[in-house]
């Protein structure tokens, strides 16, 4: 379980990753989140690196997920 503040991060990230991707495009949406946390359980926290991680997958998800 993570704590608060990493909860807290990752949805920032989420969010600023996927600011161009419509809330109901949720394939999308999931697909980056799921890295992104895959990333956190390795242990990366830093803001920076998780975004990284998150516009990777965006630009790897399929084009009718963007």
């Amino acid at each position: 379980m993570l704590d608060p503040a990493t909860t807290a991060l990752l949805r920032a990230v989420l969010d600023e990753v996927c600011e161009t991707v419509s809330q109901t495009e949720t394939g999308a949406r999931t697909h980056v989140a799921s890295k992104i946390l895959e990333a956190a359980s390795r242990g990366e926290t830093s803001a920076d690196h998780l975004k990284q991680v998150g516009r990777q997958a965006l630009s790897q998800a399929p084009t009718m997920w963007r």
